[in-house]
């Protein structure tokens, strides 16, 4: 019954987006057809026709007769002609196992969607924008170019391009192409010499960089074939290091020794220190509603992208919602056993205080993790951390319990943005009653 309703809104939704269109097409051909009608008319009355053209016509009917059944059968026909039409026009971007109402209604419902900005790297951004695209189309992913191992790191030291991999991951969350294009696009070569370790998907925007002659030309195009539903933009177009001073004032180069190294680290910085933020990133967190920062490696994924110059300014001037999401589980050399409060103490460390609104952290916990991950959950000690709010959900997975899941995420962050105003009207009824 229920699935039914939901039916019945969407067809009335179609309904009233569409209607419109038909009526005005129904007009045309009803000008068109008069027009015919008086051509018709002049030659019946001028031209003397054989006696079999009078049955065909359906002479031996009523003239009303005659009239209701054509109009019943143009009717027909005009309406199935539309029908395939716009089946046809679709074909292409919607889902195989979608119906074309179905397709209609998401995507007017995401084209009203809040403008949101998603900032981060590794796998935790991807797992967000899965979630986020189903809730609206008008969004951009903020994406960390700091990658330095693996075949991002080849790819950039061989041909100078910016590291693709974490770009090639959030196109692949955010592609509308048909799967086996995404599985394509994230294939991984097992050998061959040169080849062993790269991913399609790398080798295939560092070739559409060569094409374009701007790497940023070639994420944009990319996308396109892709389908993606969204924007992907790299955090800065140049080239930046990432380096981590440990407790004992050591100092490591790169994200990739940064992660193996496992000590714990005192702060990280940029090489160059004053590189500049993508003017397109700007332009977006000035322009968003909703700003989320994370899920994904504190120090490796999160901060690289707070430190560019330009990107912490404008977050500090946006009008936007900004949510912190904290990672589920610490992560072995970076965040050993730090709390929701220490995660967001070593960002606010980093990029300044009075950023953020509200941070999201799961309340979904069940015991320790395996001692192979060198890791445990990450625990809430706090409902309020330096002026931000922390709003506590369900949003790990049920097949993997260490990662989030997208649309559990995405969900608690809407909710989020929905219910701010409630949210602060409840937290000032509070104050006040604590002020008595």
């Amino acid at each position: 019954m229920r699935s039914q309703r939901i039916n019945l809104a969407k067809w009335f939704y179609f309904g009233m987006h569409i209607k419109r269109w038909l009526l005005l097409v129904l007009i045309g051909v009803t000008i068109m057809g008069l027009g015919f009608g008086y051509i018709l008319r002049e030659v019946y009355t001028n031209y003397t026709f054989p006696g079999w053209v009078g049955d065909l016509t359906l002479q031996f009917l009523p003239r009303l007769v005659r009239a209701a059944l054509f109009l019943f059968v143009a009717s027909s026909i005009i309406l199935f002609s539309v029908w395939k039409l716009n089946t046809s026009l679709l074909a292409a971007f919607r889902r195989t196992d979608e119906g074309l109402v179905d397709a209609i209604f998401r995507y007017r419902y995401q084209a009203r969607g809040p403008k949101v900005v998603a900032i981060g790297g590794g796998t935790g951004l991807p797992v967000l924008l899965r979630g986020l695209k189903e809730l609206t189309s008008n969004l951009t992913a903020i994406v960390t170019v700091g990658d330095d191992g693996g075949s991002s790191g080849v790819l950039r030291r061989e041909l100078g391009v910016l590291p693709p991999g974490d770009l090639r991951n959030c196109i692949a969350a955010l592609a509308e192409a048909e799967p086996l294009m995404t599985r394509l696009f994230q294939y991984r070569f097992d050998e061959g010499e040169g080849l062993a370790g790269h991913s399609f998907g790398n080798l295939f925007l560092a070739a559409m960089a060569g094409i374009t002659g701007n790497f940023e030309e070639a994420v944009r195009e990319t996308s396109r074939v892709l389908a993606v539903r969204g924007l992907i933009l790299p955090s800065t177009l140049s080239h930046v290091t990432v380096h981590a001073r440990t407790e004992d004032e050591q100092e490591i180069s790169g994200e990739s020794a940064i992660t193996m190294e496992g000590t714990k680290i005192k702060e990280v910085f940029l090489e160059p220190a004053n590189v500049q933020a993508n003017p397109e990133t700007i332009r977006a967190i000035l322009e968003a509603d909703l700003v989320v920062v994370g899920p994904g490696s504190l120090l490796t994924s999160v901060l690289p992208n707070m430190l560019v110059d330009g990107i912490r300014q404008a977050l500090a001037i946006t009008q936007a919602t900004k949510v912190y999401v904290c990672n589920v589980a610490t992560q072995h050399g970076e965040t050993d056993d730090f709390s929701v409060s220490d995660h967001f103490e070593k960002l606010v460390q980093h990029v300044g205080p009075s950023l953020f609104d509200y941070i999201l952290a799961n309340d979904n916990v069940l015991g320790p993790l395996p001692e192979a991950w060198h890791s445990e959950p990450v625990k809430v000690d706090s409902s309020l951390v330096d002026g931000a709010r922390v709003i506590t959900a369900d949003v790990i997975s049920e097949k993997n319990r260490y990662y989030h899941d997208s649309g559990k995420l995405a969900t608690a962050i809407m909710r989020i943005y929905n219910g701010r105003n409630q949210i602060e009207a409840a937290d000032e009824l509070a104050a006040a009653r604590a002020a008595r």
